[in-house]
Protein backbone atom coordinates (compact mmCIF):
# COMPACT_ATOMS: atom_id res chain seq x y z
CA UNK A 1 0.00 0.00 0.00
CA UNK A 2 1.96 3.37 -0.97
CA UNK A 3 1.66 6.64 1.00
CA UNK A 4 -1.16 7.94 -0.93
CA UNK A 5 -3.68 5.14 0.36
CA UNK A 6 -2.52 5.46 3.83
CA UNK A 7 -2.52 9.14 4.31
CA UNK A 8 -5.68 10.35 4.39
CA UNK A 9 -4.22 14.26 5.07
CA UNK A 10 -2.37 13.51 1.87
CA UNK A 11 -5.39 12.51 -0.28
CA UNK A 12 -7.43 15.77 1.13
CA UNK A 13 -4.08 18.01 0.05
CA UNK A 14 -4.02 16.55 -3.55
CA UNK A 15 -8.06 16.64 -3.63
CA UNK A 16 -8.02 20.66 -2.69
CA UNK A 17 -5.38 20.89 -5.90
CA UNK A 18 -7.04 19.15 -8.32
CA UNK A 19 -10.25 21.11 -7.38
CA UNK A 20 -8.69 24.04 -7.63
CA UNK A 21 -6.53 23.57 -10.58
CA UNK A 22 -9.96 23.04 -12.36
CA UNK A 23 -11.80 25.78 -10.75
CA UNK A 24 -9.02 28.07 -11.64
CA UNK A 25 -8.24 26.37 -15.15
CA UNK A 26 -12.06 26.95 -15.38
CA UNK A 27 -12.10 30.61 -14.62
CA UNK A 28 -8.93 31.17 -17.00
CA UNK A 29 -10.44 29.59 -19.99
CA UNK A 30 -13.51 31.70 -19.61
CA UNK A 31 -11.39 35.25 -19.25
CA UNK A 32 -9.37 33.63 -22.10
CA UNK A 33 -11.98 33.25 -24.09
CA UNK A 34 -13.81 36.37 -23.01
CA UNK A 35 -10.39 38.48 -24.26
CA UNK A 36 -10.29 36.99 -27.40
CA UNK A 37 -13.32 37.46 -28.35
CA UNK A 38 -13.49 41.00 -26.94
CA UNK A 39 -10.07 41.56 -29.32
CA UNK A 40 -11.78 40.08 -32.34
CA UNK A 41 -14.48 42.71 -31.78
CA UNK A 42 -12.70 45.28 -31.11
CA UNK A 43 -10.39 44.60 -34.25
CA UNK A 44 -13.32 44.08 -36.35
CA UNK A 45 -14.92 47.33 -35.92
CA UNK A 46 -11.87 49.21 -36.36
CA UNK A 47 -11.38 47.05 -39.61
CA UNK A 48 -14.93 48.42 -40.48
CA UNK A 49 -14.17 52.06 -39.58
CA UNK A 50 -11.18 52.44 -41.72
CA UNK A 51 -13.21 51.21 -44.51
CA UNK A 52 -15.93 53.63 -44.14
CA UNK A 53 -13.08 56.30 -43.46
CA UNK A 54 -11.39 55.04 -47.10
CA UNK A 55 -15.04 55.60 -48.93
CA UNK A 56 -15.29 58.86 -47.05
CA UNK A 57 -11.97 59.95 -48.14
CA UNK A 58 -12.57 58.66 -51.76
CA UNK A 59 -15.88 60.66 -52.21
CA UNK A 60 -14.58 63.55 -51.14
CA UNK A 61 -11.55 63.58 -53.81
CA UNK A 62 -12.29 63.86 -57.35
CA UNK A 63 -10.23 61.34 -58.15
CA UNK A 64 -8.21 58.14 -57.21
CA UNK A 65 -5.37 59.84 -58.74
CA UNK A 66 -5.51 62.69 -55.77
CA UNK A 67 -5.46 60.36 -52.82
CA UNK A 68 -2.36 58.23 -54.38
CA UNK A 69 -0.51 61.84 -54.74
CA UNK A 70 -1.15 62.46 -51.15
CA UNK A 71 -0.15 58.81 -49.63
CA UNK A 72 0.16 60.97 -46.04
CA UNK A 73 -3.78 60.65 -45.65
CA UNK A 74 -4.34 57.06 -45.16
CA UNK A 75 -0.78 56.43 -44.38
CA UNK A 76 -1.66 58.21 -40.94
CA UNK A 77 -4.75 56.47 -40.61
CA UNK A 78 -3.63 53.18 -40.42
CA UNK A 79 -0.93 54.26 -37.67
CA UNK A 80 1.45 51.03 -37.90
CA UNK A 81 3.06 47.86 -39.69
CA UNK A 82 0.43 45.25 -38.42
CA UNK A 83 -2.82 47.17 -40.45
CA UNK A 84 -3.49 46.56 -44.49
CA UNK A 85 -4.97 48.82 -46.96
CA UNK A 86 -5.50 48.13 -50.89
CA UNK A 87 -7.69 50.26 -53.30
CA UNK A 88 -8.46 47.82 -56.45
CA UNK A 89 -10.17 49.01 -59.46
CA UNK A 90 -12.91 46.41 -61.82
CA UNK A 91 -9.74 45.31 -63.69
CA UNK A 92 -7.69 44.47 -61.35
CA UNK A 93 -5.37 46.74 -60.87
CA UNK A 94 -4.08 47.93 -57.63
CA UNK A 95 -4.31 51.57 -57.27
CA UNK A 96 -3.06 52.29 -53.96
CA UNK A 97 -1.39 49.79 -51.68
CA UNK A 98 -0.39 49.33 -47.91
CA UNK A 99 1.41 46.36 -47.41
CA UNK A 100 4.73 46.48 -45.36
CA UNK A 101 4.93 42.47 -45.13
CA UNK A 102 4.29 41.90 -49.25
CA UNK A 103 1.45 40.41 -48.88
CA UNK A 104 -0.06 38.91 -52.10
CA UNK A 105 -3.59 40.36 -53.03
CA UNK A 106 -5.95 38.60 -51.66
CA UNK A 107 -9.08 36.83 -53.82
CA UNK A 108 -11.66 38.07 -52.43
CA UNK A 109 -15.48 37.62 -53.61
CA UNK A 110 -17.51 40.73 -54.16
CA UNK A 111 -19.73 42.35 -51.82
CA UNK A 112 -21.80 45.33 -51.55
CA UNK A 113 -21.55 45.42 -47.86
CA UNK A 114 -18.53 45.30 -45.91
CA UNK A 115 -17.49 41.65 -45.27
CA UNK A 116 -15.22 40.03 -42.73
CA UNK A 117 -13.17 37.11 -42.89
CA UNK A 118 -9.60 35.31 -42.70
CA UNK A 119 -6.75 34.64 -44.88
CA UNK A 120 -4.28 32.37 -44.05
CA UNK A 121 -2.60 31.72 -47.41
CA UNK A 122 1.10 33.36 -46.82
CA UNK A 123 0.50 35.30 -43.30
CA UNK A 124 -2.30 34.97 -40.27
CA UNK A 125 -4.68 38.38 -41.80
CA UNK A 126 -8.45 39.34 -40.70
CA UNK A 127 -9.78 41.45 -43.67
CA UNK A 128 -12.63 43.81 -44.31
CA UNK A 129 -13.30 44.82 -47.84
CA UNK A 130 -16.44 46.48 -49.81
CA UNK A 131 -17.02 46.96 -53.29
CA UNK A 132 -17.77 51.00 -53.99
CA UNK A 133 -18.48 53.45 -57.08
CA UNK A 134 -16.96 56.30 -57.73
CA UNK A 135 -18.19 57.84 -60.69
CA UNK A 136 -18.50 55.16 -63.22
CA UNK A 137 -15.69 53.09 -61.88
CA UNK A 138 -16.17 50.32 -59.36
CA UNK A 139 -13.49 50.31 -56.47
CA UNK A 140 -12.91 47.49 -54.13
CA UNK A 141 -11.63 48.69 -50.76
CA UNK A 142 -9.82 45.99 -48.77
CA UNK A 143 -8.81 47.05 -45.41
CA UNK A 144 -6.60 44.22 -43.10
CA UNK A 145 -4.71 43.62 -39.87
CA UNK A 146 -1.62 41.21 -39.43
CA UNK A 147 -2.82 38.27 -36.34
CA UNK A 148 0.72 38.17 -35.45
CA UNK A 149 0.49 40.81 -33.05
CA UNK A 150 -2.87 39.66 -31.05
CA UNK A 151 -1.66 35.89 -31.66
CA UNK A 152 1.89 36.75 -29.24
CA UNK A 153 -0.25 38.59 -27.05
CA UNK A 154 -2.29 36.15 -26.49
CA UNK A 155 0.17 33.77 -25.81
CA UNK A 156 1.54 35.59 -23.45
CA UNK A 157 -1.80 35.87 -21.30
CA UNK A 158 -2.15 31.77 -21.67
CA UNK A 159 1.02 31.73 -20.32
CA UNK A 160 0.58 33.71 -17.47
CA UNK A 161 -2.85 31.69 -17.04
CA UNK A 162 -0.64 28.61 -16.78
CA UNK A 163 1.80 29.83 -14.21
CA UNK A 164 -1.29 31.43 -12.36
CA UNK A 165 -3.58 27.98 -12.13
CA UNK A 166 0.08 25.58 -11.63
CA UNK A 167 0.82 28.07 -8.58
CA UNK A 168 -2.62 28.69 -7.09
CA UNK A 169 -2.99 24.62 -7.53
CA UNK A 170 0.41 24.57 -5.42
CA UNK A 171 -0.75 26.88 -2.98
CA UNK A 172 -4.07 24.64 -2.43
CA UNK A 173 -2.39 21.29 -2.35
CA UNK A 174 0.07 23.04 0.21
CA UNK A 175 -2.55 24.70 2.20
CA UNK A 176 -4.99 22.10 1.81
CA UNK A 177 -1.78 19.53 3.74
CA UNK A 178 -1.89 22.02 6.49
CA UNK A 179 -5.52 22.45 6.90
CA UNK A 180 -6.15 18.76 6.65
CA UNK A 181 -3.61 17.99 9.34
CA UNK A 182 -5.39 20.58 11.96
CA UNK A 183 -8.62 19.46 10.74
CA UNK A 184 -7.78 15.84 11.20
CA UNK A 185 -6.25 16.37 14.48
CA UNK A 186 -9.72 15.36 16.56
CA UNK A 187 -9.48 12.05 14.49
CA UNK A 188 -5.97 11.47 15.13
CA UNK A 189 -7.18 12.16 18.75
CA UNK A 190 -9.86 9.60 18.77
CA UNK A 191 -7.32 6.95 17.43
CA UNK A 192 -5.25 7.08 20.26
CA UNK A 193 -7.98 7.33 22.69
CA UNK A 194 -9.39 4.28 21.27
CA UNK A 195 -5.97 2.81 21.31
CA UNK A 196 -5.79 3.44 25.25
CA UNK A 197 -8.90 1.21 25.78
CA UNK A 198 -8.11 -2.54 26.49
CA UNK A 199 -9.45 -5.40 28.37
CA UNK A 200 -8.70 -3.97 31.53
CA UNK A 201 -10.56 -0.32 30.31
CA UNK A 202 -13.61 -1.34 28.60
CA UNK A 203 -15.76 0.89 30.63
CA UNK A 204 -14.17 3.88 29.64
CA UNK A 205 -16.45 6.21 26.78
CA UNK A 206 -15.15 8.12 24.05
CA UNK A 207 -18.19 10.88 24.75
CA UNK A 208 -16.36 14.42 24.95
CA UNK A 209 -16.03 13.56 20.82
CA UNK A 210 -19.68 14.05 20.83
CA UNK A 211 -19.52 17.36 20.58
CA UNK A 212 -17.88 17.22 17.13
CA UNK A 213 -20.39 16.42 14.49
CA UNK A 214 -18.34 15.25 11.93
CA UNK A 215 -17.28 12.15 14.84
CA UNK A 216 -20.44 12.04 16.80
CA UNK A 217 -21.66 9.51 14.18
CA UNK A 218 -17.92 7.47 14.66
CA UNK A 219 -17.76 8.24 18.48
CA UNK A 220 -21.28 7.02 18.91
CA UNK A 221 -20.63 3.52 17.13
CA UNK A 222 -17.35 3.29 18.59
CA UNK A 223 -19.29 4.02 22.35
CA UNK A 224 -21.75 0.79 20.67
CA UNK A 225 -18.74 -1.31 20.03
CA UNK A 226 -16.84 -0.96 23.35
CA UNK A 227 -20.20 -1.61 25.03
CA UNK A 228 -20.77 -4.75 23.27
CA UNK A 229 -17.36 -5.33 23.83
CA UNK A 230 -17.83 -5.31 27.34
CA UNK A 231 -21.05 -6.87 27.56
CA UNK A 232 -19.75 -9.70 25.57
CA UNK A 233 -16.60 -10.02 27.73
CA UNK A 234 -18.51 -9.96 30.51
CA UNK A 235 -20.33 -13.06 29.54
CA UNK A 236 -17.21 -14.48 28.77
CA UNK A 237 -15.84 -14.03 32.23
CA UNK A 238 -19.38 -15.76 33.63
CA UNK A 239 -19.20 -18.44 31.36
CA UNK A 240 -15.64 -19.16 32.30
CA UNK A 241 -16.57 -19.03 35.97
CA UNK A 242 -19.89 -21.40 35.29
CA UNK A 243 -18.16 -23.92 33.39
CA UNK A 244 -15.69 -24.19 35.68
CA UNK A 245 -18.39 -24.67 38.45
CA UNK A 246 -20.34 -26.82 36.70
CA UNK A 247 -17.46 -29.13 35.53
CA UNK A 248 -16.06 -29.50 39.27
CA UNK A 249 -19.04 -30.85 40.62
CA UNK A 250 -19.00 -33.98 39.04
CA UNK A 251 -15.33 -33.94 38.88
CA UNK A 252 -15.73 -33.38 43.29
CA UNK A 253 -18.50 -36.07 43.27
CA UNK A 254 -16.23 -38.65 41.39
CA UNK A 255 -13.07 -37.72 43.50
CA UNK A 256 -14.44 -38.05 46.27
CA UNK A 257 -16.76 -41.34 45.61
CA UNK A 258 -13.31 -42.80 44.46
CA UNK A 259 -10.85 -42.01 47.47
CA UNK A 260 -13.64 -43.31 49.93
CA UNK A 261 -14.02 -46.73 48.32
CA UNK A 262 -10.25 -46.78 47.84
CA UNK A 263 -9.19 -46.04 51.64
CA UNK A 264 -11.26 -49.74 52.87
CA UNK A 265 -11.88 -52.70 50.92
CA UNK A 266 -15.56 -52.95 49.47
CA UNK A 267 -17.54 -55.58 48.52
CA UNK A 268 -18.33 -56.56 44.87
CA UNK A 269 -22.03 -54.95 45.33
CA UNK A 270 -20.70 -51.82 46.59
CA UNK A 271 -18.03 -51.52 44.10
CA UNK A 272 -20.87 -51.97 41.37
CA UNK A 273 -23.15 -49.39 43.39
CA UNK A 274 -19.84 -46.84 42.99
CA UNK A 275 -19.71 -47.71 39.42
CA UNK A 276 -22.97 -46.73 38.63
CA UNK A 277 -22.89 -43.34 41.12
CA UNK A 278 -19.41 -42.53 39.08
CA UNK A 279 -21.51 -43.38 35.07
CA UNK A 280 -24.24 -40.85 36.19
CA UNK A 281 -21.71 -38.48 36.68
CA UNK A 282 -19.82 -39.40 33.43
CA UNK A 283 -23.13 -39.31 31.36
CA UNK A 284 -24.07 -35.82 32.82
CA UNK A 285 -20.34 -34.47 31.85
CA UNK A 286 -20.78 -35.89 28.12
CA UNK A 287 -24.55 -33.93 27.77
CA UNK A 288 -22.20 -30.77 29.32
CA UNK A 289 -19.30 -31.29 26.34
CA UNK A 290 -21.83 -32.57 23.91
CA UNK A 291 -24.07 -29.45 24.35
CA UNK A 292 -21.38 -26.79 24.42
CA UNK A 293 -19.40 -28.46 21.37
CA UNK A 294 -23.18 -28.06 19.65
CA UNK A 295 -23.19 -24.21 20.73
CA UNK A 296 -19.84 -23.62 19.31
CA UNK A 297 -20.54 -25.46 15.87
CA UNK A 298 -24.24 -23.12 15.34
CA UNK A 299 -22.46 -20.08 16.55
CA UNK A 300 -20.03 -20.50 13.60
CA UNK A 301 -20.20 -17.75 10.91
CA UNK A 302 -20.08 -20.59 8.30
CA UNK A 303 -22.96 -22.45 10.06
CA UNK A 304 -25.26 -23.86 7.78
CA UNK A 305 -29.01 -25.38 8.45
CA UNK A 306 -31.17 -27.84 6.08
CA UNK A 307 -34.19 -25.89 4.38
CA UNK A 308 -36.80 -28.57 4.55
CA UNK A 309 -40.77 -28.58 4.37
CA UNK A 310 -41.43 -29.74 8.17
CA UNK A 311 -44.97 -30.64 9.47
CA UNK A 312 -45.31 -29.63 12.51
CA UNK A 313 -48.23 -31.80 14.07
CA UNK A 314 -46.32 -34.74 12.82
CA UNK A 315 -42.50 -33.58 14.53
CA UNK A 316 -44.55 -32.98 17.43
CA UNK A 317 -46.52 -36.06 17.69
CA UNK A 318 -42.81 -38.11 17.95
CA UNK A 319 -41.78 -35.69 20.93
CA UNK A 320 -45.10 -36.29 22.58
CA UNK A 321 -44.70 -40.26 22.13
CA UNK A 322 -41.03 -40.03 23.12
CA UNK A 323 -41.30 -37.83 26.38
CA UNK A 324 -44.97 -40.26 26.76
CA UNK A 325 -42.64 -42.09 29.78
CA UNK A 326 -41.66 -39.10 31.75
CA UNK A 327 -45.20 -37.12 31.14
CA UNK A 328 -46.77 -40.39 33.06
CA UNK A 329 -44.44 -40.66 35.73
CA UNK A 330 -44.68 -36.74 36.52
CA UNK A 331 -48.39 -37.36 35.87
CA UNK A 332 -48.61 -34.69 32.94
CA UNK A 333 -50.76 -34.69 30.03
CA UNK A 334 -49.27 -33.87 26.79
CA UNK A 335 -51.25 -32.06 23.94
CA UNK A 336 -50.38 -31.33 20.58
CA UNK A 337 -51.97 -28.86 19.15
CA UNK A 338 -49.59 -27.72 16.17
CA UNK A 339 -51.26 -27.79 12.81
CA UNK A 340 -49.09 -25.89 10.26
CA UNK A 341 -45.77 -26.57 8.21
CA UNK A 342 -42.85 -24.67 7.98
CA UNK A 343 -39.55 -24.66 6.20
CA UNK A 344 -36.03 -25.56 8.32
CA UNK A 345 -34.10 -28.13 9.74
CA UNK A 346 -35.68 -30.83 11.04
CA UNK A 347 -33.29 -32.71 13.19
CA UNK A 348 -32.72 -28.75 14.66
CA UNK A 349 -36.38 -27.72 15.78
CA UNK A 350 -36.84 -31.40 16.88
CA UNK A 351 -33.74 -30.55 19.22
CA UNK A 352 -34.92 -27.32 20.55
CA UNK A 353 -38.80 -28.57 20.85
CA UNK A 354 -37.35 -31.66 22.36
CA UNK A 355 -35.23 -29.05 25.03
CA UNK A 356 -38.27 -26.95 25.81
CA UNK A 357 -40.61 -30.23 26.43
CA UNK A 358 -38.48 -31.58 28.66
CA UNK A 359 -37.82 -28.47 30.62
CA UNK A 360 -41.80 -27.84 30.82
CA UNK A 361 -41.81 -31.51 32.17
CA UNK A 362 -39.37 -30.89 34.96
CA UNK A 363 -40.71 -27.84 36.10
CA UNK A 364 -44.60 -28.38 34.88
CA UNK A 365 -47.03 -29.04 38.51
CA UNK A 366 -48.35 -32.29 38.58
CA UNK A 367 -52.18 -33.32 37.49
CA UNK A 368 -51.41 -30.37 34.90
CA UNK A 369 -50.74 -30.99 31.09
CA UNK A 370 -48.68 -29.40 28.89
CA UNK A 371 -49.24 -27.99 25.48
CA UNK A 372 -47.63 -27.44 21.95
CA UNK A 373 -49.57 -25.29 19.33
CA UNK A 374 -48.86 -23.23 16.51
CA UNK A 375 -50.42 -20.37 14.98
CA UNK A 376 -49.51 -18.37 11.67
CA UNK A 377 -49.24 -14.43 11.48
CA UNK A 378 -48.50 -12.20 8.50
CA UNK A 379 -44.64 -12.65 8.83
CA UNK A 380 -43.96 -15.18 11.27
CA UNK A 381 -44.96 -18.55 12.45
CA UNK A 382 -44.93 -19.21 16.23
CA UNK A 383 -44.43 -22.63 18.04
CA UNK A 384 -45.62 -22.14 21.75
CA UNK A 385 -44.76 -24.78 24.44
CA UNK A 386 -46.98 -23.65 27.31
CA UNK A 387 -47.07 -25.88 30.97
CA UNK A 388 -47.97 -24.60 34.29
CA UNK A 389 -46.43 -24.44 37.15
CA UNK A 390 -44.73 -21.97 39.53
CA UNK A 391 -44.50 -18.73 37.18
CA UNK A 392 -40.85 -17.45 36.58
CA UNK A 393 -39.80 -14.03 38.59
CA UNK A 394 -39.60 -11.52 36.14
CA UNK A 395 -35.93 -10.70 37.36
CA UNK A 396 -34.59 -14.17 36.07
CA UNK A 397 -36.86 -13.79 32.10
CA UNK A 398 -33.68 -11.85 30.80
CA UNK A 399 -31.26 -14.38 31.30
CA UNK A 400 -33.00 -17.41 31.38
CA UNK A 401 -31.41 -17.69 27.54
CA UNK A 402 -27.71 -17.78 28.71
CA UNK A 403 -25.58 -20.56 29.47
CA UNK A 404 -25.34 -22.13 32.68
CA UNK A 405 -27.95 -19.92 33.79
CA UNK A 406 -30.87 -21.51 36.58
CA UNK A 407 -33.45 -19.68 38.40
CA UNK A 408 -32.52 -22.21 41.39
CA UNK A 409 -29.13 -23.97 41.04
CA UNK A 410 -30.64 -26.10 43.98
CA UNK A 411 -33.12 -27.88 41.53
CA UNK A 412 -30.32 -29.59 39.41
CA UNK A 413 -31.74 -33.14 38.24
CA UNK A 414 -29.40 -35.94 36.85
CA UNK A 415 -31.15 -35.27 33.44
CA UNK A 416 -30.65 -31.97 33.89
CA UNK A 417 -28.79 -29.87 30.78
CA UNK A 418 -26.50 -28.68 32.55
CA UNK A 419 -27.85 -25.04 32.18
CA UNK A 420 -27.48 -25.24 28.72
CA UNK A 421 -30.49 -26.58 26.95
CA UNK A 422 -32.17 -23.11 26.85
CA UNK A 423 -29.14 -21.52 25.05
CA UNK A 424 -29.15 -24.12 22.68
CA UNK A 425 -32.69 -23.16 21.91
CA UNK A 426 -31.67 -19.85 21.19
CA UNK A 427 -28.94 -20.63 19.12
CA UNK A 428 -30.84 -22.55 16.78
CA UNK A 429 -33.24 -20.05 16.39
CA UNK A 430 -30.99 -17.79 15.69
CA UNK A 431 -29.72 -20.14 12.96
CA UNK A 432 -32.92 -20.07 11.45
CA UNK A 433 -33.12 -15.94 11.45
CA UNK A 434 -35.92 -16.25 14.30
CA UNK A 435 -36.23 -15.54 18.07
CA UNK A 436 -37.16 -17.28 20.58
CA UNK A 437 -39.31 -15.78 23.95
CA UNK A 438 -40.46 -16.34 27.20
CA UNK A 439 -43.93 -15.09 29.18
CA UNK A 440 -44.63 -16.43 32.55
CA UNK A 441 -47.38 -15.99 35.35
CA UNK A 442 -49.80 -17.43 37.72
CA UNK A 443 -51.35 -18.99 34.48
CA UNK A 444 -48.07 -20.81 33.53
CA UNK A 445 -45.16 -20.53 31.47
CA UNK A 446 -45.05 -19.78 27.59
CA UNK A 447 -41.91 -20.57 25.31
CA UNK A 448 -42.35 -18.87 21.64
CA UNK A 449 -40.15 -19.62 18.89
CA UNK A 450 -40.87 -17.51 16.21
CA UNK A 451 -40.22 -18.59 12.71
CA UNK A 452 -39.66 -16.21 9.73
CA UNK A 453 -41.71 -17.12 6.59
CA UNK A 454 -39.63 -18.23 3.76
CA UNK A 455 -40.87 -18.87 0.22
CA UNK A 456 -40.73 -22.30 -0.71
Amino acid sequence: MNLFARALSLRLAVMFALVSALLLGSIGFYLYQSLQREIAWRDDQALLGRLERMQALINDSDSIEQLRNRPKLYENMLGNRDNLLWIVDDTGQVLIEINPVSMSLPKLPAAAQAQLGDDHSSVSVRLAWQHVMQGDRGLTLIAGKLLSEREQMLGIYRLKLWLAMSVGSLLAFVLGGWVSQRGLRPVRLLAKRAAAIDVHHLYLRLDEFNELSELQALSQALNKMLARLEEGFAQLSRFSEDLAHEMRTPLTNLMGHTQQALRHGRSIEDYQNLLVSNQEEYERLARMIESMLFLARTEQSHASVSDELINLHDLVEQLCEYFEGVAQERDVTLINQAHDQLRGDPALIRRALANLLANALRYGSPATAVTISSVVWEDRIEVTVHNQGQPISAQHLPRLFDRFYRCDPSRNQPDDSGGLGLAIVRSIMQLHGGRVAVDSSQLGTSFRLEFPVRDA
